[in-house]
């Protein structure tokens, strides 16, 4: 199979929850609208989300052997996401999220760490590399890559594979990856509070530039309700959001992300591939789970031309 795109690193399921008000007491229970489980993280969501847009592509990763994974095993090969590269880790459970998303958006959760964030790569995910036009790294700081991620991702650049990268989580282990990294990443994905904790600025445009200067080919800032920032070597392009009432914002950032890297892969210039990917990230947010009211690439389309955008406060 060819891959548009490959994504390398965090699964897990997400069990989300909409809406929460509070926490029963005691043995009481609550009826709520929606419980919606879904494949999600940088990996998986990314993978989810940019295969619903129209892509062909991978998910290299792991879950455990356990009915989580074999849940998501289905639902990935319900939804077209090829899983020859997702393995199967028998010492570690499947990584978990459970949202309890509150009506006003907050999403709180309970994560229990799983096969995913201890998966290595392996060599069949660099003999992919044949056969894939992008890869999308969503492993920072992982102990199973034991530091094959920029290897990965400077063989990949050596074939033309365009890169991008994202993390989970601003840590001291991300950031000593992320020095690893960079150098061969075309496009760095983080948010806004990402930045801040790694770049040491509020600044977007400055902490972009930090990462460049690190050897980032460029650097989306993905800004949550004020869209999104594109820095690049010769311009910086801002993208507003969109005028919605959002449901769960949880797999947003995974979203842009892939509707980034689609809008990039069907031809849209820099600054059109940013657009689409916040109006992705938008329909996802219009509902509950990994692909929220999101459907395809032409209603995207449609949702870019029909929804007015947010005006800059």
């Amino acid at each position: 199979m060819q891959f548009d795109l490959l994504a390398v690193g965090l699964t897990t399921i997400d069990i989300t929850v909409h809406p929460v008000v509070s926490l029963p007491e005691g043995e009481a229970g609550q009826i709520v609208e929606k419980i919606v489980l879904s494949p999600a993280g940088t990996a998986g969501g990314t993978a989810l989300v940019a295969q619903k847009l129209g892509l062909s592509t991978g998910i290299a990763s792991a879950v455990g052997d356990d009915p989580q994974g074999q849940l998501i095993r289905w639902m990935f090969d319900a939804a077209g996401v090829d899983t020859s590269l997702l393995g199967v880790d028998p010492a570690w459970p499947t990584s978990t999220t459970v949202l309890p998303i509150r009506p006003n958006g907050d999403r709180p959760n309970w994560h229990m760490m799983g096969a995913s964030i201890f998966a290595p790569v392996t060599d069949a995910v660099f003999t992919a590399l044949a056969r894939t036009a992008a890869v999308h790294w969503g492993g920072v700081g992982f102990p199973g890559a034991a530091g094959r991620g920029a290897e990965l991702l400077r063989e990949a650049r050596a074939r033309g594979v365009f890169t991008s990268c994202d993390l989970i989580a601003p840590s001291e282990a991300a950031q000593a990856d992320l020095d690893a990294l960079l150098p061969h990443v075309d496009i760095f994905m983080p948010s806004l509070a990402e930045l801040q904790a790694l770049a040491g600025t509020g600044d977007p445009a400055e902490g972009a530039r930090r990462f460049m200067a690190r050897g980032a080919g460029g650097c989306l800032v993905k800004l949550g309700g004020e869209g999104a920032l594109l820095v690049l070597p010769d311009r910086q392009i801002h993208a507003p959001a969109y005028r919605i009432d959002p449901v769960d914002t949880t797999s947003c950032g995974d979203s842009l992300c892939a509707g980034y890297i689609a809008g990039r892969t069907r031809g849209l210039d820099p600054a059109g591939a940013l657009r689409f990917g916040v109006a992705t990230a938008a329909q996802v947010a219009l509902g509950a789970g990994t692909l929220g009211k999101l459907e395809s690439y032409d209603t995207t389309l449609a949702f870019m031309r029909d929804t007015p955008v947010r005006e800059k406060a």
